[in-house]
């Protein structure tokens, strides 16, 4: 049998006046209970204008996927804290890795820490169903953000570089303390138009994306000037770091697979080996610099690639493309990949770093790192001869 949806249209099919029957009540109640609401409902009305009506056509999420988004963030919040802040600080306060080219990876680590600054802001929303803050909380979400996206992606093309200037060209000079600093507040300077002028909204600006709980650059506005904005963020923030550390890397693993290539046979002969590849143990034929080196630069452009890409693939198709494609869900996407590799990015360099292994199992022997101090070459080539 199907009910009347209201008291009215009860009476009026029993052709008499009067109050409706309990089941007719239990209706009522049914259909406000699974009221369907937009996204923006619980907006404030001088918030709401920035609210595009592309993402105010879509429901609003169930409140356990708001709930479950505040929960992860409060984890990647604490991995990075953690992750971050170790690594500045053995980093920062061990003598032998205060060098030129370490000040890049404690910079890398600076940016990702402030990208994670802003997690409060969401993860309050996210608990509150809605925006708490409003514009303010937006703007300073979006310039955090920003800030850091950019300043970690360039800072991840000088770190490529300098691996790539050290290794491949080890007789030139190396970068002095002074040109390092430098180049840090060139990385800082390079990522502050990508935040001043949405901030400002001079070129672009700060709006709610997704479930609005959180804030990006605006790229669903349709004029020149938004499609301007994200074509040019696109090729700065990810054409040109992105080409930059897959040449370095690139240049980086030629170089070292020709070096290994030459020196494989004379050091063979002096070994009095065949093959330079039969001397040492399995593990030991393991740590091959050319297998290191591959290792490292795959997963690092890798790890570029999945905190951008995904932003990238939501700004291009919502500007340019198909926004249908785009829901709320997909756009949540992307800020949930930049957070993750946030927490891991520094890792992947400093975890490759004997030194920082050593000093790393020094200060905290619990940690379960196992570095062997490394020998010199007279040692070396003592215990080669007596093998």
């Amino acid at each position: 049998m199907k009910l009347p949806s209201s008291p009215g249209m009860l009476n009026d099919t029993l052709g008499s006046p009067g109050p409706a029957p309990y089941w007719a009540a239990d209706g009522l109640v049914a259909e406000r209970r699974y009221e369907i609401k937009m996204l923006g409902y619980n907006t404030p009305p001088e918030y709401l204008e920035y609210v595009d009506p592309f993402w105010r056509s879509f429901e609003a999420p169930n409140p356990f996927l708001n709930y479950t988004l505040g929960f992860f963030y409060i984890i990647f919040t604490f991995c990075s804290v953690i992750g971050n802040g170790v690594v500045i600080w053995v980093f920062a306060t061990s003598k032998s890795l205060r060098t030129p080219s370490n000040m890049f990876v404690i910079n890398l680590a600076l940016m990702d820490f402030i990208m994670m600054l802003k997690t409060p802001v969401f993860i309050l929303n996210s608990f509150n169903d809605g925006p708490v803050w409003g514009k303010l909380g937006c703007d300073i979400y979006g310039l955090m953000g920003a800030f850091s996206g950019v300043g970690a992606a360039s800072s991840n093309a000088v770190i490529a570089y300098d691996r790539y200037k050290t290794i491949a060209k080890p007789f030139e000079a190396k970068f002095s303390r002074g040109v390092a600093m430098t180049i840090v507040i060139m990385t800082w300077a390079y990522a502050l138009p990508w935040t001043i002028l949405p901030y400002l909204e001079v070129w672009g600006r700060f709006v709610p994306e997704g479930f609005l709980t959180s804030c990006t650059f605006d790229y669903l506005t349709e004029n020149s000037s938004t499609k301007g904005f994200v074509a040019s963020i696109f090729f700065f923030a990810y054409c040109v770091p992105a080409s930059v550390i897959f040449m370095s890397y690139s240049q980086i693993f030629s170089h070292v697979s020709a070096h290994e290539k030459a020196m494989r046979p004379r050091c063979a002969k002096k070994m009095n080996v065949t093959n330079l590849r039969t001397v040492g143990s399995k593990d030991e034929q393991e740590k091959s610099a050319e297998i290191r080196i591959a290792k490292v630069a795959i997963t690092i452009f890798f790890l570029f690639s999945i905190s951008w890409l995904p932003y990238v693939t939501v700004a291009l198709i919502a500007c340019f493309g198909n926004r249908s494609l785009i829901t709320p869900l997909v756009a949540m996407i992307p800020a949930c990949t930049c957070k993750t590799v946030a927490c891991i990015d520094p890792w992947v360099y400093a975890i490759n770093h004997p030194k920082y292994r050593l000093e790393l199992q020094k200060r905290m022997p619990w940690f379960c790192i196992h570095e062997e101090k490394p020998q010199d070459n007279a040692t070396q080539a003592s215990e080669g001869g007596k093998e």
